[in-house]
């Protein structure tokens, strides 16, 4: 395949192509949303790395939004249970698979324990299929237009900003 040429070895069997088998309708008329709007300050006011979805216009089932809030849930937890003092929790996901295809935890060097602990207190937080993070956080129900008005993160009435004891 062409990766050989540039030195690199992947397993056909890890590829995902069209995760789900089908492609219907694609563009915008697909996953619209009010994209672009406010994306730094959906975020973390330019602390966090994005991957340039915005998430206000967006609904729960899009992990542009849901994942972000289990990604903030997760890292505030790593902070609070002193197992580094700062944290920032990666996800990455993929059309038509169930669990994140890709999670990273970066501690900028201020871990407390190692690295093995801290993997294991995190992703035993929240089951972080789409479903799993609809549930926990319950986020079906409305509360999304006092996030587009003052920011999804900060807010103590958030279940995402909550502290597990």
């Amino acid at each position: 395949m062409f990766w050989k040429k540039y030195g690199y070895e992947i397993n056909e069997s890890q590829l995902i192509v069209n995760g789900t088998g089908k492609w219907e309708i694609g563009g915008p008329a697909s996953d619209t949303g009010v994209t672009g709007r406010k994306i730094v300050v959906d975020t973390y006011g330019g602390m966090g790395r994005i991957g340039g979805g915005c998430f206000s216009g967006k609904d729960p089932t899009k992990v542009d939004r849901s994942a972000a809030y289990a990604a903030r849930f997760i890292a505030k937890n790593i902070v609070a249970a002193r197992l580094s003092d700062r944290c920032e929790v990666q996800l990455a996901y993929a059309i038509g698979q169930r669990d994140p295809v890709g999670k990273a935890i970066e501690t900028f060097g201020t871990a407390k324990s190692d690295a093995k602990v801290i993997d294991d207190f995190a992703w035993s937080l929240v089951d972080l299929s789409v479903k799993g993070i609809l549930e926990k956080f319950d986020l079906k129900r409305p509360i999304y237009q006092q996030t587009a008005r003052y920011g999804h993160f900060g807010y103590e009435e958030y279940p995402w900003e909550k502290i597990v004891s």
